[in-house]
């Protein structure tokens, strides 16, 4: 199973999102669900780091199937949408696919 944590403060900001873990739904290579969340992942992260001028630490292991972006201030305004249309992404997967691949959670800071 794959979770998903999308970590905001308090004031509602954008902190953190963090992808772990394999899905599950076929044999690698052929794992519709783990695709569409690792390409939502990591356009995200790849049009923050292009489009913004936002400071994020990334970490990433192939191997445990773990990305972690964190934001190293508040996000500006573009990183924000973009924040929001991978919640809707992953939200989309998620009703398709349901609880047994994909978990969603949010976090408060």
């Amino acid at each position: 199973m794959t979770t998903i944590t999308i970590t905001k403060t308090s004031d509602d900001n954008y902190k953190e999102f963090e992808c772990n873990g394999h899905a599950g739904y076929a044999e690698y290579g052929e794992d519709i669900v783990c695709a569409a969340v690792s390409v939502l992942t990591i356009n995200t992260l790849n049009s923050i780091e292009k489009l913004t001028k936002d400071e994020i630490d990334v970490f990433e292991s192939e191997k445990d199937g773990i990305i972690r972006v964190t934001f190293k201030d508040i996000p500006s305004k573009e990183s924000d949408l973009l924040l929001k249309s991978f919640e809707l992404g992953v939200t989309g997967i998620y009703d398709q696919y349901g609880k047994k691949f994909l978990n969603i959670k949010f976090r408060r800071v």
